[in-house]
């Protein structure tokens, strides 16, 4: 369990709203009709997630005796939207013929595997917690979300998103917001909530660049590559690398993401901007990074990591109350060296003066 009194009801999907409404109101029924229905969906789905949150959700299934292995389930909702739907592939079962359950049970995996072996994890609860999640979640569904209890994966529209399982980093993403809730369980709105939007997007990317064996220098730094369709002008969802460049496109618009706070969004959509204005830091740890070189988990991801779940981070985090901890943590852990230098130098660079 949290530290901090209790799982925030929060339903984390990877597709922000804000780029789904500027679908939905497309002249052409074939790229607006799946994102509206995609909005109406995740909006009842976030309505379920309070509920839960206040009745109480169903106790977890008992995790294997091994908890350092991974217990992964997947199912398939065959294009229905009733959970978990059907059991197509258990732990240890060999490969089938859907790519598709292929993709999420490798993911699970690979993010099972990077907490791990990075930071001696058990699962994204550490003590083992079994991994479900259900594939061809209704129909044209344009998101993956985790839900408190599982991942989600819809199948994309074939017109602007293609399958959710195709990039890994997706599925990292969505089970960080787990590793998310079951630790600091940052406050999904404002700053706090761009923290828990940032959290997963630097995990994410971290699971991706571990299973490719890649260095910082060598990593694309992109979050969602290889998910919007051939007719998007973009590559992504977002660029750690360079927030605000992963899309200028007719439909989806132009990525709005900010990479330092002098361009920081003040709004009320999205949670008050949380997939937006988590640009910045997730900048920030990208120029940690690369100061670093190597790979991204071994320091740089160390140190966030020890952020996250040492319990110090408060639910209500602003931006400064988090770099001023990463500047605690590098410095505990490797005392006034290069990490301390490179933590200190990239908040600067974006404009987040630590508290």
């Amino acid at each position: 369990m949290t530290t901090n009194g209790g799982f925030e009801p929060v339903h984390c999907t990877i597709v922000p709203p804000h780029v789904l409404d500027r679908i939905a109101r497309h002249e052409d029924p074939a790229l607006a009709g799946p994102a509206r229905r995609t909005l109406e969906r995740d909006a009842y789905e976030r309505t379920h997630r309070r509920l839960t949150t206040v009745v109480g959700a169903p106790a977890a299934a008992p995790v294997e005796a091994d908890g350092r292995a991974p217990h992964r389930t997947i199912y398939d909702a065959r294009h229905h939207q009733d959970l978990p739907g059907r059991k197509v592939r258990a732990e240890g079962d060999k490969p089938g013929k859907d790519a598709t359950v292929n993709r999420a049970y490798a993911g699970l995996g690979a993010t099972f595997d990077l907490y791990l072996s990075a930071f001696g994890r058990t699962s994204i609860d550490g003590e083992g917690l079994r991994l479900d999640a259900t594939v061809h979640y209704d129909t044209h569904y344009n998101n993956a979300f985790w839900n408190g209890e599982q991942m989600v994966f819809g199948d994309g529209d074939g017109e602007i998103f293609l399958d959710f399982t195709l990039p890994v980093d997706v599925i990292g993403h969505e089970l960080t917001h787990g590793v998310t809730q079951y630790t600091a369980n940052l406050t999904y709105f404002g700053q706090p909530g761009a923290l828990n939007e940032s959290m997963s997007d630097v995990f994410g990317s971290l699971i991706k660049q571990y299973t490719l064996g890649q260095t910082a220098a060598e990593a694309d730094w992109l979050i969602g590559a290889g998910l919007l369709a051939p007719r998007v002008t973009g590559t992504a969802l977002r660029s750690m690398k360079a927030p605000g460049t992963a899309y200028d496109d007719d439909v989806l618009g132009k990525d709005p993401q900010p990479g330092t706070m002098d361009g920081y969004v003040r709004t009320g959509r999205d949670n008050g901007g949380v997939h937006i204005n988590s640009g910045i830091p997730n900048h920030a740890f990208y120029l940690v990074a690369q100061a670093l070189g190597g790979h991204a988990w071994e320091r740089a991801g160390q140190i966030w990591y020890d952020v996250l779940t040492g319990g110090e981070l408060p639910q209500q985090a602003l931006f400064s109350d988090f770099a001023r901890l990463t500047l605690a943590a590098a410095r505990t852990r490797y005392s006034e060296g290069e990490e301390l230098q490179a933590v200190s130098k990239a908040w600067e660079e974006v404009g987040v003066t630590p508290a």
